[in-house]
């Protein structure tokens, strides 16, 4: 299958090989992309078309967003139990000579949510972290 698999493609299965446990939002110009399991598991969850970037009956499910709704659906995901890996283009397309460099640049899972607006304001949210060396900090 990878001999057929598009420069992109190879490249969004590479980060998926990185975070085989999350969906992998794949950002796409000015969408988040998702490909195969994680587009029918994102189009069940968040109500998204179903679709497909390819013809014929090996085409690989796609389902996505636009980039500005990010947060929006960042914390249906969350809500709903998932892990999710975001990957970023990390070049300006304009720049790129061939197929823009992309990178994860953030894994959010129900246990490790930071971001403000993906927390629920009326409970309380913990986190713990442990260091098994001699010194320590606390912030908060």
């Amino acid at each position: 299958m990878s001999e057929t698999l598009t420069p992109m493609m190879r490249q969004y299965m590479e980060a998926k090989r990185a975070c085989p446990d999350a969906l992998l939002l794949f950002r796409m110009g000015d969408f988040y992309e998702l490909f195969f399991e994680d587009a029918k598991i994102a189009a069940r969850t968040l109500g998204l078309a179903l679709t497909s970037r390819e013809k014929g009956p090996d085409a690989p499910p796609m389902a996505g967003f636009p980039h500005h709704q990010l947060e929006t659906y960042l914390a249906r995901l969350i809500a709903a139990g998932f892990r999710v890996a975001i990957c970023e283009q990390v070049e300006d397309p304009r720049e790129a000579k061939g197929l823009v460099r992309r990178e994860i640049t953030r894994i959010v899972s129900p246990g490790t949510v930071t971001e403000e607006l993906l927390l629920e304001p009326r409970e309380s949210n913990y986190l713990a972290a442990l260091w098994p060396g001699e010194e320590a900090g606390l912030a908060w």
